[in-house]
């Protein structure tokens, strides 16, 4: 990765010329053209289908391009398969994991690199890189027992081995605290230093701004501007992406709501068998009808046990309960539970929250708790058309229709049906996880809507989420999880973004100070 003090740079490391893509009728990509120079920081934003995705599978061997040139160090090159990508010195990190569930994190780092080096090589530098880039996991966990932060965390580490000389990154932040947010742009400006260049692709447009030099945007499969980045601002690169202002949020008046407990979590722990699961330790916390109460933490901490144990997933508890309007549902199951009004969104969207090869009906129908849609055990074939057509056209869905199926729809499209899918069933209680993980600004903006409307109808929201932005942007109160265990909870008044980025931590201030203290001493 390094650069010798002889050595002669390309004038450009990439030059993308009149790339086009399609599927069928869908213009994926046209007449694409990008350039990146050596140790340039370059940002790619655009809405969720706006072809980012695409065009870098192009890029890195794994879609065949219909037109167009691929300069590669002031060479054109074919790229195709990840594996000539790999030999050139391009390493990617997807948004989706291309990650096999039945072996470890060890082993699938290990799949990815050239040579097949010893697995303990492996382990011991994945170690190193871990605790280097505050991305530390268990190298010999298996991945089917991972959350999406801890997988996405695999896919960075395995890109960072290869020590590439062209590096993408496809949202790689969404499962650190701001601290390890700014070690790792840290990182990336030393290794962009040494004449690394980096394809920094993120929805986060306060990152591109601060990280990138220059930033790409796409609109509908076309470039639409190419600008320095530190001559725009996020909101005239958000106009740039959606070619309009991004949608003001409508900040809910609950005021006059009553104040009764919705939903109460009194002491509940919980032991699982898997010894890759975190345990949770006397969790307790109320949430009121038209609050939102927001969970804070880095991924790993207990969060994916505690939305199980939510949903009732989880249904052995070593202690505990939980009541909705009084009511015990400790021993219910989720269906139960949805039908006394308790429904709940996974974090993954394409496994757990929809499943991909069925229409948009089917996804509607199987969390579905009343007879609407089914009578007598038959299916009402008419009213779940128009119930899926309702939350198509309610929550601004962008689908071909009710029987598009879920894997066709872009991750931000997908996510707005999803949650419009819940909200339409009127639910006392909505506990959702990750709710704007890998999704546009504007897609973004409409959830965080319809969650503040839900809550303000007095639907108690529980919004599990690593997003602090999104965390202060909603939540009335704040707490916060590690180790498996909840913080106090914090008001809205008294949100401080460095003090809840150490508790993510698991650490305090006076832990900082005493860290800086020890570092002054050394």
């Amino acid at each position: 990765m390094t650069t010798g003090p002889n050595q002669v740079l390309p004038r450009w490391r990439l030059e993308l010329i009149g790339i086009s893509k399609s599927y069928a009728n869908v213009v994926a990509n046209e007449d694409i053209s990008l350039r990146v120079k050596p140790g340039e920081i370059h940002g790619l934003v655009g809405e969720n289908g706006a072809g980012k995705s695409t065009l870098m599978k192009i890029l890195y061997g794994m879609v065949r391009p219909d037109a167009g040139q691929i300069i590669w160090n002031d060479k054109e090159t074919l790229i195709e398969s990840p594996a000539v990508a790999q030999r050139l010195g391009i390493g990617m990190i997807l948004q989706h994991f291309a990650l096999f569930d039945t072996l470890t994190a060890a082993e699938n780092i290990a799949l990815g690199l050239v040579g097949r080096p010893p697995l303990a090589d492996v382990i011991r530098r994945v170690n190193e890189l871990g605790q280097q880039y505050s991305l530390s996991i268990d190298p010999m966990q298996h991945v089917y027992t991972m959350s999406v932060g801890q997988r996405q965390r695999v896919e960075i580490l395995r890109a960072l081995m290869q020590s590439p000389k062209l590096l993408i990154m496809d949202e790689p932040t969404s499962v650190l605290t701001p601290q390890a947010v700014e070690r790792l742009f840290d990182t990336l400006r030393v290794i962009a230093d040494e004449g690394c260049s980096i394809i920094y692709i993120s929805h986060k447009l306060g990152e591109v701004q601060s990280l990138c030099h220059r930033a790409t945007v796409l609109r509908q499969g076309r470039v639409v501007h190419t600008c320095q980045t530190n001559l725009e601002t996020e909101e005239s690169l958000a106009h740039m992406m959606i070619g309009s202002d991004p949608p003001k949020l409508r900040e809910k008046d609950a005021t006059s709501l009553p104040s009764r407990t919705r939903i109460e979590v009194r002491n509940i722990s919980v032991q699982l068998d898997d010894p890759f699961s975190t345990p949770l330790d006397n969790i307790s916390f109320a949430v009121r009808e038209g609050e939102i109460l927001g969970i804070a933490g880095v991924s790993g901490n207990g969060q994916q046990e505690l939305f199980s144990v939510l949903s009732g997933e989880i249904a052995k508890l070593k202690s505990g309960s939980l009541l909705v309007d009084n009511k015990e549902l400790t021993t219910l199951s989720p269906l139960q539970r949805r039908r006394l009004g308790l429904c709940a969104l996974p974090d993954d969207r394409m496994g757990r929250g929809a499943v991909g090869i069925m229409p948009l009906t089917w996804n509607l129908l199987l969390t579905s708790n009343g007879a609407e849609h089914v009578r007598y055990g038959f299916i009402r074939f008419r009213q779940l058309n128009a119930s899926t057509e309702d939350c198509i056209r309610q929550f601004n869905v962008v689908a071909p229709g009710v029987n598009a199926k879920a894997a066709s729809l872009s991750g931000g499209n997908l996510q707005k049906f999803l949650i419009g899918r819940e909200v339409l069933q009127e639910p006392k209680v909505l506990i959702v996880s990750q709710p704007t993980w890998g999704v546009d600004v504007g897609a973004a903006a409409a959830i965080h809507q319809v969650l503040l409307d839900l809550s303000a109808s007095g639907c108690a929201v529980i919004v599990i989420s690593e997003e602090l932005d999104e965390l202060f942007q909603l939540s009335d109160r704040l707490v916060v999880m590690a180790s498996g265990t909840l913080s106090e909870p914090v008001k809205r008044a008294d949100f401080d973004r460095d003090a809840v980025g150490l508790a993510m931590a698991g650490q305090s201030p006076s832990d900082q100070e005493q860290e800086a203290t020890d570092a002054v001493s050394l």
